[in-house]
């Protein structure tokens, strides 16, 4: 059964525990997640290969749950046509009490999987379509209007250019302006151009999340590909600082209940799936007082840095690159 996006308001996952969703718009596609596991406290993410792989094995899992659970809620991530026959064979089996959502890119009319989808009537499919320059620029009016942040159309105009129709892209480079005025300064064309000069390349937050991942190789080489400004400086600092809070209060609920699963389901608000893995691995790598002490090095870190802004570049580097090499989980 097909229904749009809009009308997500009329899925019950509990009569049509099956959802298909496919396109290109993951920021749309994130927002639908969230309403759609709002009242939702576990699920399982499986990549397709991982399914694939180990056949037998995810088909028995599908059928025991703990004592926990009322229901089983299932992710398959970066879907193609290649599970169709896994699934279809699941879906005819009718378990009780499971729940699958598949996230899939653009599928063509003749994709088994999203015809399959589209006919059964106990599932759900799920289109999603770039958004428009409107629609977008929408969005950012409103996301401005709330933080009293003012930017000229043309501005907006160029930023809403370069992000390919997804609200997700939008998102980021609003959040950089947000970061940006919070000193006191004047968004201008050229704070403009810089802030949003790493959308075709790789982003500050992607930076934060590897650095805190303790993944060097990935580090180093974001590092290396990009061309940070000394402005930039002072917004890598305050990404790590907000990053930072909540892997905080992350590594404390874990701390209670040493469930890395369980932790990550229960984040208010919800952690996207396409970042639970590399959350998993910062909650992993930090206890809550190498953080705290991290909260601080950072503070100090930002003042230093506006203190000497021409040598801010090799400041940050350089406590980056520590960061990300030292030991902190014991």
């Amino acid at each position: 059964m097909i229904i749009k996006n809009f009308e997500i308001k009329k899925v019950n996952l509990n009569r049509n525990p099956f959802v298909l969703l496919y396109g290109k718009n993951e920021g749309l596609k994130n927002q639908i997640k969230t309403e759609l596991l709002r009242n939702k406290k576990t699920t399982i993410n499986y990549e397709e290969r991982e399914i694939i792989d180990d056949v037998n094995s995810f088909t028995e899992s599908l059928y025991t749950k703990s004592l926990f659970e009322n229901e089983k809620l299932i992710i398959i991530n970066r879907a193609t046509d290649k599970i169709f026959k896994i699934l279809s064979e699941i879906i005819n089996k009718r378990i009780n009490d499971l729940i699958i959502i598949i996230d899939a890119d653009n599928l063509e009319k003749r994709s088994k999987l999203r015809s399959f989808f589209e006919k059964d009537k106990i599932c759900i499919c799920i289109p999603f379509y770039p958004d428009t320059a409107q629609s977008l620029s929408n969005i950012a009016s409103e996301y401005l209007k709330k933080k009293n942040i003012p930017l000229s159309r043309s501005d907006l105009n160029s930023i809403i250019n370069k992000c390919n129709g997804d609200r997700k892209v939008l998102f980021m480079e609003l959040e950089k302006i947000e970061f940006y005025v919070k000193d006191g300064k004047k968004v201008t064309k050229e704070s403009i151009a810089k802030l949003t000069n790493l959308i075709e390349n790789h982003s500050i937050s992607e930076l934060v999340d590897n650095c805190l991942a303790k993944n060097k190789l990935k580090t180093a080489h974001i590092l290396a590909e990009n061309n940070f400004s000394n402005d930039d400086c002072v917004l890598i600092t305050r990404i790590f600082l907000n990053k930072l809070k909540k892997i905080l209060k992350l590594t404390y609920e874990y701390e209670k209940n040493n469930d890395l699963d369980l932790t990550i389901s229960l984040a208010k608000p919800p952690i996207f799936w396409k970042e639970k893995e590399i959350t998993k691995q910062q909650i992993l790598n930090w206890k809550p007082e190498k953080l705290k002490e991290l909260l601080y090095k950072i503070n100090n870190l930002e003042l230093l840095i506006k203190k000497n802004y021409n040598n801010s570049i090799n400041l940050i580097t350089d406590f980056i690159l520590n960061q990300v090499s030292i030991k902190t989980n014991n």
